[in-house]
C-alpha cells in the first residue's frame, strides 16, 4: 500500500532533481547568475529519449522505457527478468558510490575498519562547493567517524566523504580505484571500469545496467548489517541536514534502497530495490532525462515485475527426492535431497516441472552433504533454475573383500 504524501513530496522531488548539486544556500548566493535557460518542458522534450523496448524478457508485455539502458532482476537468484542495453558500458555518475560504500561495508565486516575509526579530510577531499558535485560538507582538516562517512556517501552522496575514505583505505583515489576494479572483477562485473570513488566524469569511468544490478545484489546479500542505511531518508552532519535523493523512499514503503546518480554526461540514473511479500526485485535506470522520469520509470518496472512474476517452490525442503547409486560402499544407494530451501521466480500461472540428474560414477566414501547431482526446473520447455542434490547420509567405504567383489561384478555388468 502506497503512503500518501503531502507537503514533503515537492521538497523531495526538488532534492532529487538536484542530484549532485550541493544543498548549501550560502553557495548559491555566491554563485554567478546563469544565462536564462529554456523552459523546463522544452528542455525535457529536447532531451527525452524514445521508449526503449525490452531486448530480453521472461514474461509478456514488458514496458518500453525512455532510458538509454534499463533492467529488472530477481534479487534472490540474480536472474534478469527483462532488460534493454543491459551490457552497454555507460557513465554511472554517483551510482559509482555503491562500490565505494560496499568496500567500506566489507572492511567493517572483516574488522579492517571500525565504525569509530576517524577519517581525516585532506584538501583534495574537501568539498569547496560547486554546481557539479554533492557534498557531505566535511570541514577541511577535520576528522569524521567511518560510520558517519558511510552515511555521507549513501544518503548525501558526498564526494568529499567518498574521497576521504578512499584516501584512508588506499592512500589515494587512484589506489582505491584499483580496489574497486578488483572487487568488480570478483563479482563478475564484466563491463565496468572505475577511475575514481565518486563517479565524477572521466572517459574511462564506465559501468552497465547488468553490472550495477550485480553490485546492488551483492550489497543486499553481503552487507546486511549496513543495508538499512540505504533506506534512511535524511542525514544531518556539520549542522546541514540533507535528504536522500531517492524519491521512491518517500512514496513506496516496499522500496529500501539503493542509489541515485546524475551528471550531464550520465543523465539521471537510479538503482532501486523493492521487497513485497517474499519477492525482492532490483531495478536499474540509466541515462534518462529527469529525476521525475527515473522515479516514474522505476515505478513502472516494479509494477510490471511484481504483477508478472511470482515465487514458486518446486520441491519442499527436507524431502528425499531420489536415491543415488554408490560404488564400493557399505551401502550401494544413498538418499539425495536439497541442501537448502529452493524457490524460483517464474511468470505468474506457469507450471514448473523438475528433472533430476545424478552424477555418474559416485564412489564411497561419501560424506553427508556431498553434492551427488542436481535438480533442473523448467517452465514451457525453458530452464528456469537448478539447485544441487546432496547426500542425506554418510556412506562408508566397504572392506577389501566387498570392494573386490564389486569390482568383479562391474566387470561382468552385474
Amino acid at each position: 500500500m502506497q503512503k500518501k504524501t503531502f507537503s514533503i513530496l515537492p521538497l523531495v522531488l526538488a532534492i532529487a532533481a538536484a542530484s549532485l548539486v550541493p544543498a548549501s544556500a550560502s553557495f548559491a548566493r555566491g554563485h554567478k547568475a546563469a544565462k536564462p535557460a529554456a523552459p523546463k518542458k522544452a528542455r525535457a522534450a529536447l532531451n527525452a529519449l524514445p521508449p526503449l523496448a525490452a531486448q530480453i524478457s521472461l514474461a509478456g508485455n514488458p514496458p518500453a522505457l525512455p532510458a538509454k539502458a534499463w533492467l529488472i532482476m530477481d534479487s534472490e537468484s540474480g536472474e534478469v527478468l527483462a532488460s534493454a542495453n543491459a551490457d552497454e558500458a555507460l557513465p554511472p555518475a554517483s551510482l559509482t558510490k555503491m562500490m565505494t560504500s560496499f568496500l567500506v561495508e566489507q572492511a567493517l565486516r572483516s574488522g579492517k575498519l571500525k565504525q569509530t575509526d576517524l577519517v581525516s579530510v585532506s584538501e583534495n577531499a574537501w568539498c569547496r562547493g560547486s554546481s557539479t558535485e554533492s557534498c557531505m560538507y566535511l570541514p577541511l582538516n577535520s576528522q569524521a567517524t567511518v560510520i558517519d562517512i558511510l552515511r555521507g556517501i549513501v544518503i548525501q552522496s558526498g564526494n568529499d566523504a567518498s574521497k576521504a575514505i578512499a584516501e584512508h583505505m588506499a592512500g589515494s583515489e587512484e589506489g582505491f580505484a584499483k580496489l574497486m576494479n578488483a572487487e568488480a572483477q570478483r563479482l563478475g562485473m564484466k563491463n565496468t571500469h572505475f577511475v575514481n570513488p565518486t563517479g565524477l566524469p572521466d572517459p574511462q569511468h564506465k559501468s552497465s545496467a547488468l553490472d550495477l544490478a550485480i553490485l546492488a545484489r551483492a550489497i543486499i546479500r553481503d552487507s546486511k548489517d549496513y543495508y538499512p542505511i540505504y533506506a534512511e531518508r535524511d542525514f544531518k552532519y556539520n549542522g546541514i541536514k540533507q535528504g536522500n535523493r531517492n524519491a521512491l523512499l518517500y512514496t513506496d514503503p516496499s522500496v529500501d534502497g539503493l542509489k541515485t546518480g546524475h551528471t550531464q554526461e550520465a543523465g539521471y540514473c537510479l538503482v532501486t530495490s523493492s521487497k513485497r511479500n517474499d519477492m525482492r526485485l532490483i531495478t536499474v535506470i540509466l541515462n534518462t532525462d529527469s529525476a521525475q522520469a527515473r522515479a516514474d520509470q522505476t515505478r513502472t518496472l516494479l509494477g510490471w515485475g511484481f504483477s508478472s512474476f511470482e515465487k514458486a517452490t518446486p520441491i519442499q525442503p527436507n524431502t528425499v527426492i531420489t536415491k543415488a547409486k554408490v560404488s564400493f560402499g557399505k551401502a550401494d544407494m544413498v538418499d539425495a535431497g536439497l541442501a537448502a530451501p529452493w524457490s524460483l521466480t517464474v511468470p505468474r500461472g506457469q507450471t514448473v516441472e523438475t528433472a533430476v540428474e545424478i552424477t555418474p560414477g559416485l564412489e564411497a566414501p561419501i560424506a553427508k552433504g556431498t553434492v551427488v547431482g542436481k535438480v533442473i526446473a523448467t517452465s514451457k520447455g525453458k530452464v528456469v533454475g537448478e539447485t544441487p542434490l546432496v547426500a542425506q547420509a554418510d556412506v562408508e567405504r566397504a572392506g577389501f573383500l566387498m570392494r573386490g567383489w564389486q569390482h568383479v561384478a562391474k566387470l561382468f555388468g552385474k
